[in-house]
């Protein structure tokens, strides 16, 4: 191992500029470049902010302060806003706004309006997805005991402090759960799920989707093992459309928990929460206004009446004419952008729950055209009008397969009247654009960085020690690596990097 190098710093800042491409959602949380906006810090925002004003309600509201919006050609993500609300639901929270009420009773007749409307025993409004999980979680611990609730998370002595975990399920958003203390279980077959659960075990926490729908640890072959147990399961679909009766709840889950700002399009900081009465009166009682863990979690009866607005309207929706409008505007794009030498086009249409929107996929040669898929994005999203699309890579080590094809995906749900043709518009000019052939021809490495680099990253209101672990192979670098827990002490290395 050569001599160690002296420390470089790295600044939060930085990583949040080279982080912003990997926000991921749900079941896609492991797949990278799902947004393609990794100039959220800089570039159109730095010229927006020098014409910063006073906020002006209206179409330039985000501009009069300094912020240039994003058409959404990608789908409900949170770190561009998720969906748009119904006018029903804007109206709704409107008239909330205006009158006082209980809250415990709102509660109460919300929980009744969401089953009659839904068909599941109860439901509750919670101030998004992951507050949902985390009350339900809080409930199932404390079985509605106030006094255990405001012990929350230290949970010595408690009978319930595990929650098992499918390995399939695990992800960033299962933090919702371990927030309250619990220690997770992992396990892998249905003979692995039956040693881990016990008299400890609060709930079995699943995603939705894939494994979820098939193979040895499906929803219905972990209710075979739970239920004679007692135990509830709490299905994560959050970015699901709304199925009515519910499909989760048929399969054998007890609670099945929504985001209320994406598919059903209700208010952005709202959660749908539906499944056994019992469970979320207590989950309710976990929640804002009241004390213990969830305090700072709350709803409000604006998004309380906006998500009842928006269950009510998804009742009556034609789904059918929406999916028609969609693929008319991808089919709007698609024969703007065919006109280009090499382009091609086609329509996915899903048949799963989560994010199902039709989508557009459009490819071409990126040797003809000397742009690929991930500059294509990025163009898009840095330069007015901003568009939020995915992407596909251009050859190369971590790209895909086929070098000779490049792509970009516009998903349609979220886009908004007018949009298609906007979308259109700028991935044809920019698309069609003259361009020089790229040098595909590496230069040679300047410099052999093998070994272990002491790192000290400077955060916004901390500093943290790292190391780095470096293998390098030509230009192409991979490794690992660890962070010094507290003073003097270095945990194993953890995170791959490439």
């Amino acid at each position: 191992m050569p001599e160690r190098p002296s420390a470089t710093v790295v600044t939060a800042r930085d990583h949040v500029d080279n982080a912003t491409e990997g926000v991921t959602r749900r079941e896609l949380f492991q797949i990278g470049n799902v947004l393609a906006l990794p100039v959220l810090l800089g570039g159109v925002r730095a010229e927006a902010a020098a014409a910063m004003g006073p906020l002006t309600p209206g179409p330039q509201i985000y501009q009069s302060i300094g912020v240039e919006p994003i058409i959404n050609a990608r789908g409900t993500f949170t770190i561009i806003g998720g969906s748009v609300e119904r006018p029903e639901v804007r109206a709704a929270m409107d008239a909330a706004s205006r009158y006082y009420v209980q809250m415990d009773e709102l509660a109460d007749a919300v929980g009744q309006r969401l089953a009659e409307l839904t068909g599941a025993e109860w439901g509750m409004v919670s101030a998004g997805c992951a507050a949902g999980l985390k009350h339900v979680t809080a409930a199932c611990v404390t079985g509605g005991n106030p006094e255990k609730l405001v012990r929350i998370p230290d949970l010595t002595g408690f009978d319930k402090t595990e929650v098992v975990i499918p390995r399939y399920s695990r992800n960033v958003y299962d933090a919702a759960l371990s927030n309250i203390g619990v220690t997770v279980i992992t396990v892998d077959t249905p003979e692995e799920l039956e040693k881990a659960l016990n008299s400890r075990t609060a709930l079995i926490y699943l995603t939705s989707g894939g494994p979820y729908e098939s193979g040895p640890l499906s929803v219905e072959v972990i209710a075979t093992i739970a239920k004679p147990r007692e135990i509830p399961i709490l299905v994560d679909a959050a970015a699901e459309v709304l199925t009515i009766p519910n499909v989760h709840l048929q399969r054998g889950a007890t609670i099945v928990a929504y985001s209320g700002g994406k598919a059903i399009c209700g208010p952005q900081c709202a959660g749908l929460v539906l499944g056994r009465k019992d469970i979320l009166m207590s989950a309710w009682q976990a929640s804002a206004p009241h004390h213990g863990p969830g305090r700072d979690n709350k709803v409000g009866r604006e998004e309380t009446l906006g998500m009842i607005a928006a269950v009510e309207a998804w009742v009556k929706r034609d789904h059918q004419a929406e999916w028609k409008t969609w693929l008319s505007w991808l089919d709007n794009i698609s024969t703007r952008v065919s006109t280009i030498e090499s382009v091609k086009t086609t329509v996915r249409e899903p048949t799963g729950l989560s994010n199902k929107s039709p989508s557009l996929v459009v490819s071409w040669d990126p040797a003809r055209l000397h742009i690929t898929g991930e500059e294509l994005a990025e163009e898009l999203a840095s330069t007015k009008p901003r568009i939020a699309l995915g992407s596909g890579g251009g050859g190369g080590r971590g790209a895909q397969p086929d070098p000779s094809t490049t792509s970009i995906s516009v998903t349609a749900w979220m886009m908004q009247p007018g949009d298609d043709k906007i979308v259109a518009e700028r991935i044809h000019s920019v698309l069609s654009r003259k361009r020089d052939p790229k040098s595909t021809a590496m230069a040679s490495p300047a410099a052999q960085i093998n070994g272990r680099w002491d790192v000290e990253i400077d955060f916004f209101s901390s500093k943290g020690q790292h190391s780095l672990f470096i293998e390098q192979d030509g230009n192409w670098l991979q490794g690992r690596t660890r962070a010094r827990s507290r003073p003097g002490t270095w945990p194993a290395p953890s995170k791959a990097i490439k």
